[in-house]
């Protein structure tokens, strides 16, 4: 039987990455990540988790009431062996009557390289198609973020527009690709 996404939130594991619920044990490690500019440089600006200057009131707002409303659900991403999490994962925008969501995703740069990013998409796509009653899974990159791209299209994303302008929150539109899985 399938579940509506937004039933519970998930634990996903796979082989050697889990992607789970945020504790307060993650807040260096989301301090870390917010703190870098390196890791933002290619993401909208207001995303949930830079909205807070406190990341254990970031946690509890992100389940009790985003969780709550349907806005999102943030995952920690982990990879196993490795001691905390090292990036996040983000279903969002969720479109119940067509059955469609986005993904994203961030990560800190010690995990960059290694097919942290590529597990984790594949560990969400799977998810969202086998257990939930999601259809349609869409994502948008910067056209300059050439990781994200290959991250996707090595999880069969298939580019639908090039170099589209969004609100990004940014003083000028963000020129993005848009994608489909």
């Amino acid at each position: 039987m399938r579940i509506n996404l937004f039933d519970e939130i998930p634990r996903i594991e796979g082989d050697g990455i889990v992607l789970r619920r945020l504790t307060n044990a993650d807040v260096s490690a989301l301090n870390e990540l917010v703190s870098s500019p390196r890791v933002y440089r290619y993401l909208p600006t207001y995303l949930f988790e830079k909205q807070f200057d406190d990341q254990h009131q970031m946690i509890k707002e992100l389940y009790d009431t985003w969780f709550a409303a349907k806005e999102s659900i943030i995952l920690g991403v982990e990879v196993r062996g490795d001691g905390g999490i090292c990036g996040l994962a983000e279903f969002y925008g969720l479109r119940e009557e067509i059955h469609k969501i986005s993904v994203g995703y961030r990560f800190l740069e010690r995990s960059w390289g290694r097919g942290v990013a590529t597990q984790t998409v594949h560990l969400m796509v799977d998810y969202l198609y086998t257990k939930t009653t999601i259809e349609v899974i869409t994502a948008s990159t910067m056209v300059q973020n050439e990781a994200s791209a290959r991250v996707l299209q090595k999880n069969d994303f298939i580019r639908t527009a090039r170099a589209v302008e969004e609100d990004w929150g940014y003083d000028t539109p963000t020129i993005a690709d848009k994608w489909f899985c």
